[in-house]
């Protein structure tokens, strides 16, 4: 008896019974051209939305540096120095959040076209990845708004505000700082998967992170003080904090997938 028909071997078994999709090249390239148009529709129908939302989303973006202000007794407002500095930020605004908005969309579509080929065990592990990677994005985009945003505005504007010197925030270059550091701080929080996916194939071990906090603290350490706007220790610590959380979260994850595939390797010896 061939091992795919091997009762005892169910895994097996399964793999037979649940094949991907078979399709040629050409096929493969229609389909994928198809995704294609379907995510750039998709976008520009997020970027028309995004246009729409540019303006009350500005007035929102803006709120922890005008609060900021508020807080130090100035005037909540910023400013811009080029005749259509605000037009140019209003449309590439709406171009960022458009992109956004169609990016579950797009994920959608590359799902789509990834999935016929998968097995059924493969296309739940995708799943989890994708869903997993976009709620620790929107993690790390909010931190930085409702925390770490407030704390580094708050001590730049009191910092600069002394004397005869007065903040004079520039839209843009407040856009570009919240930009660095939202998506940053997003990418950042993406950590626990790029452990998962290490953990997967082998190259790190919960022992070996547990092993090596201590470098790991060192690098975090680093890279919050690079990354931080901000001189202060505080705003560091803060920055600090839910990378450290993270790091904690990646060994868990790490220690879920070495467990798990010891156990996968345990039924296959015990199979065969």
């Amino acid at each position: 008896m061939a091992p795919s028909e091997n009762p005892e071997n169910p895994s097996r078994q399964t793999r037979v019974e649940e094949p991907g999709g078979s399709m040629s090249f050409f096929d493969h390239l229609v389909e994928l051209r198809k995704r294609l148009i379907n995510s750039l529709i998709g976008i520009g129908i997020g970027m028309i939305v995004g246009l729409a939302l540019s303006k009350p989303g500005l007035t929102y973006v803006t709120r922890p540096m005008t609060e900021a202000l508020t807080r130090n007794h100035l005037d909540p407002y910023l400013y811009f120095t080029h005749p259509a500095g605000y037009v140019m930020l209003y449309i590439n605004f709406g171009l960022y959040l458009g992109i956004g908005l169609a990016m579950p969309w797009v994920l959608y579509q590359v799902w789509l076209f990834v999935a016929p080929g998968l097995y059924k065990h493969e296309r739940k592990a995708v799943v989890s990845f994708i869903v997993s990677s976009m709620f620790l994005f929107v993690c790390g985009v909010a931190f930085g708004y409702f925390v770490m945003l407030p704390q580094v505005l708050t001590f730049v504007v009191e910092f600069s505000n002394t004397g005869p010197i007065k903040p004079w925030i520039d839209i843009n270059e407040y856009f570009k700082l919240i930009l660095i550091v939202l998506l940053g701080l997003g990418v950042i929080f993406e950590l626990p998967v790029v452990v998962f996916i290490l953990s997967l194939f082998g190259i790190v071990t919960p022992k070996f992170m547990l092993k090596n906090f201590r470098y790991a603290m060192l690098i975090i350490a680093v890279v919050a003080a690079v990354v931080t706007p901000t001189p202060d220790a505080t705003t560091m610590l803060i920055f600090m904090a839910p990378m450290v959380a993270l790091y904690f979260i990646g060994v868990l994850v790490s220690y879920m997938v070495v467990r798990k595939k010891r156990a996968r390797q345990l039924a296959e010896g015990q199979a065969t």
